[in-house]
């Protein structure tokens, strides 16, 4: 008798996967890539490992794919327009897929994603981006209203008196025969004018 298959999925293998090979990235083992980064005379070398930047990013895959026969154990990619904090980061990224810089960076690092075709990375700073954008119109947005409602309260800074004519002209607007229109056993016009109020 043949038993219905079943399926085995773990959702903690991918992150597992992912920090074991970013632990063994910064030990240095198994890395079969140097990455020589150079811009404006600042220069750094990061060791990394072929499959994971190949997997992330097209520009990787490409050259690595078109690479002829390695001379030596480890093979060497020479990146320059590419700053060494923004590349870091990029390592960083491709290896736990998240990374933390300023919100004045974001930019650069969409900027490194679109050269390294990394369609993560790009994604992630556009949505950020566009949560950053969202953000500051809403803040323009509050900032306009408050404006608006201080420019309204100056033109009419006293509603009370307003508030005091309409329940005057309402008083007046009472038929005669009214026991608010009328003041009785010596009630004086203010109290009849407070009645008024109140109905």
């Amino acid at each position: 008798m043949e038993s219905n298959p079943v399926l085995l999925e773990s959702k903690s293998s991918p992150i597992n996967l992912l920090n074991e090979m970013h632990q063994l990235r910064l030990l240095g083992h198994l890395c079969d890539v140097t990455v020589s980064v150079e811009y404006q005379g600042v220069r750094a070398e990061f060791v990394a490992h072929k499959a994971v930047l190949a997997a992330t990013s097209k520009f990787f895959k490409e050259v690595f794919l078109n690479e002829k026969a390695m001379d030596g154990p480890r093979s060497n990619v020479f990146l320059n327009e590419v700053q060494v904090a923004d590349f870091a980061s990029f390592l960083e990224f491709v290896y736990t897929a998240r990374v933390e810089v300023e919100e004045d960076r974001v930019q650069r690092m969409l900027e490194i994603a679109e050269k390294l075709k990394c369609l993560d990375l790009s994604e992630t700073c556009f949505q950020l981006k566009k949560q950053m954008l969202e953000s500051v119109l809403l803040e323009l947005q509050n900032f306009s209203e408050s404006q608006n409602s201080e420019e309204e309260g100056a033109a009419h800074p006293d509603v009370l008196p307003e508030a005091k004519a309409a329940a005057v002209a309402e008083a007046e607007q009472d038929p005669p025969d009214s026991p608010v229109a009328r003041p009785s056993h010596g009630a004086t016009p203010e109290v009849s004018a407070a009645k008024s109020k109140e109905k």
